[in-house]
C-alpha cells in the first residue's frame, strides 16, 4: 500500500503540472489624443482644453473622452482587460485617475507610473499596470535635451522596472518628437532620441544580455525608418543571434501595409512595439513571438471615409468637436509566462 502512495504521489503531480495552464497578459499601448482635464495650469499650454478656450473643451466633452477611451482599453482584452498599458499625450496624474476610475476599467485595480515631463504642450507618457499581474519596483525619465536646441523641450522616455510572472521586465513607454517642418528636416530629433533609448538599453543589457525589455510608443517614425533600423537597431530579423539586437513586432505588418495612423489617406504605422531578442520564444519564463503584434480596431470606434475605409475616429479635427476616441489605434501583444 505504501509503495502505491509512492507511485501515485509523483504520477499526481505530474498530471497537474502538464494541466496547469500558462498564464497570459495583454500588453498595449495608445496615443489618446490630448486627454486634458478643463482646468487652466499656468504653467502649461493648455488654455485650449478649458471650457473657455478655443475647443470648448467642457466637464461633459472631457467626461466622454473618458468613457470612449476606457471603452477602448477594455475591449483590447476582454476576459482579463491589458495587463499593462503604455499611454502617450496625457496631461497629468489627475487624467490617468479619473481614467482608472471609469467602470469598465476600474476592476484591473490599476496603479500608474508617471512623471511630469517638461513638454511644452504639457503631454506626457505614463504606464498603468494591474498590481495583480505587474509588482512595480522603480520607475525613472530619460529626459531629452537637443544640443543644437537647448531650449526645446520635449517628452521623457519614462522606464518602468518591475516583477511579472518570474521574470524582472523592463518597459520603455517613448512619445518622440513630430514630424512637423517635415520628414527629412524633423528625422534627426527622432535620430537623437533613438540614440538615448538605444544607450538605455545596452545599460541593462551590458548588467544582463539575458534582460526582458519591451519598448513601446509613437516613435512619430515606422518600422523601416533610420531611426528604429539603424540607431535603435530594430528589425524584422528573424535570424539574428545576437542579444543585443532587437525586434519589431510592428514591422511585417507596416511592410503589409497595415497602420495604426492615417495621414492624407496613408497608413502609417508609427505605434510601434519593440522587445528584446531574450523575450521571443523564450524557454524560461515570459515570451512572445514573431507575429504577436497586433492593430486593435473594432468598426464601433471608427469613422467611414468617403471611399468607404474605417479610420480612428478622433475627438477634435483643428477646432471641430466630433466627440470621438482618438486619432491612433492602440497596439498591443501578448506574453506568456
Amino acid at each position: 500500500m505504501l509503495k502505491k502512495l509512492f507511485f501515485l504521489i509523483p504520477l499526481a503531480l505530474l498530471i497537474y503540472s502538464c494541466n496547469v495552464e500558462k498564464k497570459e497578459y495583454t500588453v498595449a499601448f495608445y496615443n489618446v489624443e490630448n486627454l486634458f482635464d478643463t482646468i487652466n495650469d499656468p504653467i502649461k499650454w493648455d488654455d485650449d482644453f478649458t471650457p473657455e478656450g478655443k475647443l470648448k473643451f467642457t466637464t461633459e466633452r472631457y467626461s466622454k473622452k473618458l468613457e470612449n477611451l476606457s471603452s477602448v482599453l477594455s475591449a483590447i482584452d476582454t476576459l482579463n482587460l491589458p495587463s499593462i498599458i503604455g499611454l502617450c499625450e496625457i496631461e497629468n496624474r489627475t487624467v490617468l485617475e479619473d481614467l482608472i476610475s471609469q467602470k469598465s476599467l476600474k476592476t484591473g485595480n490599476y496603479a500608474i507610473a508617471h512623471t511630469e515631463s517638461p513638454d511644452k504642450r504639457g503631454i506626457d507618457c505614463a504606464l498603468l499596470y494591474k498590481k495583480s499581474d505587474f509588482q512595480y519596483l522603480n520607475h525613472e525619465v530619460i529626459n531629452i535635451q537637443f544640443p543644437w536646441e537647448p531650449n526645446y523641450k520635449t517628452r521623457d522616455i519614462l522606464n518602468v522596472t518591475g516583477i511579472m510572472g518570474t521574470d524582472t521586465l523592463h518597459i520603455f513607454v517613448n512619445h518622440w518628437p513630430s514630424r512637423r517642418g517635415g520628414q527629412e528636416k524633423s528625422e534627426k530629433n527622432r535620430v537623437f532620441v533613438a540614440k538615448q533609448l538605444k544607450e538605455a538599453v545596452n545599460k541593462i543589457q551590458s548588467k544582463n544580455e539575458h534582460a526582458k525589455i519591451v519598448i513601446m510608443g509613437d516613435f512619430n517614425d515606422e518600422p523601416n525608418n533610420v531611426s528604429v533600423t539603424q540607431t535603435l537597431l530594430a528589425s524584422n530579423n528573424k535570424e539574428s543571434q545576437k542579444a543585443s539586437d532587437l525586434y519589431n513586432l510592428m514591422y511585417d505588418l507596416q511592410a503589409n501595409g497595415h497602420g495604426s495612423y492615417s495621414y492624407r489617406g496613408n497608413w502609417n504605422m508609427l505605434d510601434n512595439l519593440i522587445v528584446s531578442r531574450e523575450l521571443i520564444n523564450s524557454s524560461n519564463g515570459l515570451s512572445t513571438t514573431y507575429d504577436a503584434g497586433k492593430i486593435f480596431t473594432k468598426q464601433w470606434f471608427c469613422y467611414e471615409s468617403k471611399n468607404g475605409e474605417y479610420l480612428p475616429s478622433r475627438t477634435y479635427a483643428g477646432p471641430k468637436y466630433f466627440g470621438g476616441y482618438s486619432d491612433h489605434f492602440p497596439v498591443y501583444f501578448k506574453l506568456k509566462n
